[in-house]
């Protein structure tokens, strides 16, 4: 199945608070789009692997995507090195994307950063074709997307871009919101963690928000870029 966009977390709910609203966005103009989870989040305050499994599930009905892959590498302990890239290059050949969206390049939490090299270096490593791998006893063939973009988290990451997601923010909350157990509950009785307070959904909504208001738009989510971007006329600006 080659898709358009693939979009790493380094755990689940990480692409659904970075970039689940340009994904909503993208997939309603007809793109076929992924998401691949590096870990399962075990070493998460709240709740466990099997619940999450099950939210990452419900999240990625919701935002309708084509597929969704965990690689089951360890929380907290991922390195980028020769075997995990290897793990990476094997889905980006498998997918193929024209566009590969991830992790914060700097973020409180310390997998993010990690998790954004990790899938950057081996975006550039999947299009050496000397590099041999293999899916199910099928050698794949070298693929290397167009663009990488990294999508923003916990630290307020100055954007090189902004798109545009109005219309899209209360699905992309919904999505948030299928975490049940690590986000806002009144009534749960599960530990504190950063992310569970109230505060912390205001804040994700106020973010898009605010975007919006630089841009001239009501909702917005922010990226950075590896290299610069190009337009063919100044009319392709919003």
């Amino acid at each position: 199945m080659k898709l358009d966009i693939l979009a790493f977390g380094a755990h689940p709910d990480d692409v659904e608070l970075g970039c689940s609203g340009t994904i909503l966005k993208e997939i309603s103009l007809g793109k076929k789009v992924g998401i691949v989870d590096l870990t399962r989040g075990e070493l998460g305050t709240r709740g466990t692997v099997e619940i999450r499994n099950q939210e990452a599930t419900n999240a990625a009905a919701i935002l309708g995507v084509a597929v969704r892959e965990n690689l089951d590498m360890r929380d907290g302990f991922f390195v980028n090195d020769e075997k995990h890239q290897l793990e990476v290059i094997k889905m980006i050949r498998k997918y193929q994307p024209e566009i590969v969206l991830c992790n914060a390049i700097d973020d409180r939490h310390i997998d993010h950063a990690k998790g954004s090299k990790l899938v950057s270096d081996a975006c550039f490593l999947s299009g050496l074709r000397m590099i041999e791998t293999t899916v199910e006893g099928n050698q794949q063939q070298a693929w290397r997307p167009k663009v990488v973009y990294h999508y923003i988290q916990w630290k307020n990451i100055v954007p090189d871009f902004v798109v545009d997601i109005t219309g899209f923010e209360k699905k992309k909350e919904a999505s948030i919101l299928a975490y049940k157990s690590q986000f806002y509950d009144p009534n749960s009785k599960e530990p504190e963690s950063p992310i569970s307070s109230k505060t912390f959904l205001e804040s994700i909504n106020y973010r898009s928000r605010d975007l919006g208001r630089l841009t001239g738009v009501e909702y917005g989510e922010g990226f950075t870029v590896e290299r610069y971007l190009a337009v063919n006329s100044l009319g392709d600006l919003k």
